[in-house]
Order: C-alpha cells, then structure tokens, then sequence
C-alpha cells in the first residue's frame, strides 16, 4: 500500500495523513475481477447462448474466467454451446486477457491522449513487467500494433483453409478466432462441431496449420520486452537485455528437448511427417496454450508428468502466457549452478542477479507448487478420481494452460470452483495476491545470524 507523506493542517498546525492511495497490486486484481464479472454477465444473457435459453451461472463464470485469464479449460463446447454473440464475447475476453486489461486501458489512454497518474503508470508497469518506467505509452503504443499486426497475419494464413471447409464468413471469423487465441496462449477453439472438444487433432499433419499456430504460441509467450529488444537490435544478441536472452535460451530448450522425448516415446507409430509435428505441438502449447493434436489421455504418464512440468513453467514475464515463468526457472537453475561451484553470487550471462530476485523465485516456485498440489488434492478428494489426473487439471488450471484429460466438463461445483481460483492465481500472479492482501513490514534491520541444516 503506498501512502503519501502526512502534512500539517492549516487551521490546527497538526499533521493529517493524506488519502492514501490503492496499490498498483490491487488495481490489477479489481480489473482482471472486473472484466471477468462483466463477461459472465454477457455471457449470462439468453442469445449468449445457441439453446437461447441462457447458460447457468456456473457455466458462465467459468468460461468468463478460463478466457480472461487465458486459460482455455472449459464446461461447454465452445462450438455448439455458445452462440455467434457468446463466442464474440469469449474473443474479446481472450484479447483482454492475453495482452493485459491494464496495458489494453494504456492503450485506449494513448489513443484519447490522456496522461496516466502515478498509480496507473505503476500499474502498467508491473502489467508490462518492465525494469523501469521509462516511456511507458510508447511502448504500449509498441505492444498493441506488433500484436494487432501478428493476430491478423495469422488470421489472413489461417482463414483460406477455414474458408474452405466452413464457408466464407464463417472461415474468415474461424481464422481470426483461432490467431487470436493462440497469439494470447488462450487455447479456446470452435472445432468441437460435430465432434465435441478434439481441439486441432484433425490438422495433426497439417503443417501450414501447425506452424502458424505454433509461431503464434511462442511469438505470444516470448514476452512484450523481449520482442523490444529484437525490433531494436535485430540479430545483434550480445545488445539484448539478460532476461531477453535469458528467455530465448530457455524457450528454445523447453521446446526443443521435451520434443525430442515426444518423438521417441510417444508417437513412434507415426507417419515420419505427422510424427515431427505431432512432438513440436505438444512440446510448444503445454506452456500455456492449451491446444492439442494427439489424445492425452492415451499418452503415457512419464509423458503426461512432463507436460505438468512444462504448464507449470509457462512462459515469459510481460507476455500473454501464464506460468511461473521460464525466467523464474532460469533464476533458480543459476542459483543452484552457484551453489553447486561455491560461488558467493548467482550470475547469467556475465551479469549478477541480485539475492531479492532469488528469493523471489523460490518464493514463486513454493507458491505454484502449493497451489498445484493443493488444488489436485482439492479436486481428487471432491470427485473421486485417481489424484495423477486431477493435478494434471490443477496445473493446467494454475499455469493458464487449458490442456484436460476429459474431466473438465463432468466436474461437480466445488472442483469447478477450486480451478476458476486456479485460474485467476495463474494468470494475475500468486506474488500479486500476496502483496495486495498483505500489509508491508518493511525491513526488520539486520539480525543476529545463527546456523541452520539445509542439507
């Protein structure tokens, strides 16, 4: 909570606090809140709906929260359930969701030419992930055309395809659907018509298909600042700030080696082609998108533990993806490497990272691992079901992945519940949580020092 200094009264002499004013944490929470109320009331209305009759409450607070926060799990088929209007609304909430409400209300603020307030730049601030405040406008300015420009790209080589199966107008909405939800890493789809939640595993050889779906993922999850960096330096890598290069390495490993696995353990079977594919899918949409094009009930568990890690992980700060955040991987592995070569600092490419940072990442990494278990625990005790298969849904639900073994739709109130929690944590930040709920202490001055076991 930021409070602003106390000064004294005029008539009295003495000091009044002034108002104080709401933390850039809670004014996250409230919008990211309050665009979810506002979805679940349209989506609540009877034309929202194909039957024409409404959907239930739950039904509509779900979807509404499972598309602002980019997640992708779902109660109802998209495709058949929801009506033209309730799949706009999906859409609209998705684009909300995946670029930041925070960063979207930037963008109208940049359009009208009005000036953001102190709180409002913090907020945009932490919504960006940025290091510093700088010129915040210009780089939201930056963020809504590159997105803008990569979602109707993709809608533009999606769209002839979909065209063709589905019909002109019909097509032309499908490819702007689909662009863009995988740019914001969202995971909704309409092909679930006639056959119900198949997601993309008709276009498993596709290869027009599954690249532009898979460049969209990863363009998505890179991060805002990331792509600052490669529009200003181009291929000039040794320019780029630590975290971009930081992130580059660690997506290119997280796509590529659990791909790797994918290829010889799972879809040995496979057409060579619909083989490589099928790996690179899987490998790249389990860090937040929530796509498919292979049934994931039937692959192995060993296959099935690594896609919990990789939902876990998620993608980059300041991105439209959820997760942990490959960054907060990045920083542990360093501090670990340190640790293990008995260095006294943790450093990544010849730069210091700093003992808050740290700290902050095991703190994150405790958070996610808390709510992972706990909401599988939650879940498996509520339904019934084997307890592997409800921590695959927590931390789809946690890391905003929206991938599901089929339990999805048949679970009861409070399992829906304990996922719509899952959601709103993964996608606005349990740290965020914390801090708008938590009262500062500030520090508590240096303390006597005393030895402890940790080995």
């Amino acid at each position: 909570m930021r409070t602003r200094w106390p000064t004294k009264s005029r008539t009295t002499g003495h000091k009044t606090p002034m108002k104080k004013r709401i933390s850039s944490f809670r004014i996250v929470i409230a919008v990211f809140a309050g665009a979810i109320g506002v979805g679940t009331l349209l989506l609540l209305l009877p034309f929202a709906t194909r039957s024409g009759q409404g959907a239930a409450f739950s039904d509509a607070l779900f979807t509404a929260t499972s598309a602002t926060c980019v997640t992708g799990l779902v109660v109802q088929n998209t495709a058949t359930y929801w009506s033209g209007f309730g799949q706009a609304v999906i859409l609209v909430l998705i684009q909300l969701g995946g670029m930041g409400v925070i960063t979207m209300a930037g963008a109208i603020g940049l359009v009208t030419g009005r000036r953001l307030g102190l709180t409002q730049r913090s907020s945009l601030q932490d919504a960006l992930a940025a290091p510093a405040a700088g010129d915040l406008m210009r780089l939201t300015g930056f963020i809504v055309k590159t997105t803008l420009a990569l979602e109707l790209a993709g809608a533009a080589v999606l769209a002839p395809g979909f065209c063709s199966r589905f019909g002109l107008w019909k097509g032309l909405f499908y490819g702007l659907f689909h662009a863009v939800s995988a740019f914001c890493n969202a995971g909704f789809d309409l092909l679930g018509d006639p056959t119900p939640y198949v997601s993309f595993t008709g276009y498993a050889a596709d290869p027009l298909i599954n690249v532009v779906i898979m460049l969209l993922i990863v363009l998505g999850g890179l991060g805002f600042l990331t792509w600052h960096d490669i529009r200003t330096h181009g291929v000039r890598v040794r320019r780029y700030r630590m975290q971009s290069k930081v992130i580059l390495c660690v997506t290119a490993a997280l796509i590529l080696l659990p791909a790797a696995f994918f290829y010889f353990h799972e879809f040995a079977g496979r057409p060579a082609g619909e083989r490589v594919w099928t790996s690179l899918f899987q490998s790249v949409t389990m860090r937040t998108a929530g796509f498919n094009t292979a049934d994931l009930a039937a692959m192995s568990q060993p296959a099935q533990g690594l896609m919990m890690v990789l939902m876990l992980i998620g993608g980059a700060p300041g991105s439209t993806a959820g997760g942990m955040k490959v960054t907060t991987l990045a920083v542990l592995l360093a501090s670990a490497a340190a640790v293990y070569r008995q260095r006294s600092q943790t450093a990544c490419f010849g730069r210091r990272v700093g003992d808050g940072i740290v700290r902050t990442a095991a703190a994150v990494l405790g958070l996610y691992l808390v709510l992972f278990v706990l909401g599988g625990w939650i879940i498996s005790l509520a339904e019934g079901l084997p307890l592997l298969t409800c921590l695959f849904e927590s931390a789809s639900a946690v890391g905003t992945v929206g991938v599901t073994l089929g339990i999805t739709p048949s679970l009861g109130l409070a399992s829906r519940l304990v996922l719509i929690v899952l959601m709103f944590c993964g996608r606005v930040g349990g740290l965020t949580l914390i801090f708008a709920v938590a009262n500062p202490t500030g520090d508590q001055g240096r303390l006597p020092a005393e030895p402890i076991a940790v080995s």
